[in-house]
């Protein structure tokens, strides 16, 4: 039987800077809100600009990159898979949370430091 395959690659820019928790043990875990923008021309050949919004959550050592290197703003390639929990509201109401979890990333952001090498 074939084996599945559940793998997201994404480029985009931080909505707002991470979320940083520590858990127990020292465990860090970092939640970013991720944008990825598509363009299209439209039959009139009017651009047109779609933005979709991703919550990504990385751990660890991951996380603690975001911790010291990311903020609003920063282009990042993450690469992960996507994982669906769900909860109970304080009403009872089951809601669903689909996320990707990072097993890779890459900041993409231009080098601005000005000293010299």
């Amino acid at each position: 039987m074939m084996r599945g395959l559940n793998k997201v690659t994404l480029i985009g820019n931080l909505g707002k800077t991470p979320e940083i928790q520590t858990l127990e043990g020292g465990i860090k875990v970092a939640k970013l809100s991720l944008a990825t923008t598509d363009s299209f021309k439209d039959k009139n050949g009017q651009t047109h600009s779609e933005t979709e919004w991703h919550t990504v959550v990385l751990w660890r050592n991951l996380a603690e990159l975001a911790q010291n290197y990311l903020h609003k703003g920063s282009m990042v390639y993450i690469e992960g898979k996507l994982k669906t929990r769900s909860y109970d509201t304080k009403e009872g109401d089951k809601r669903y949370v689909t996320e990707i979890i990072a097993d890779q990333l890459i900041m993409l952001d231009k080098r601005t430091d000005t000293h010299a090498e």
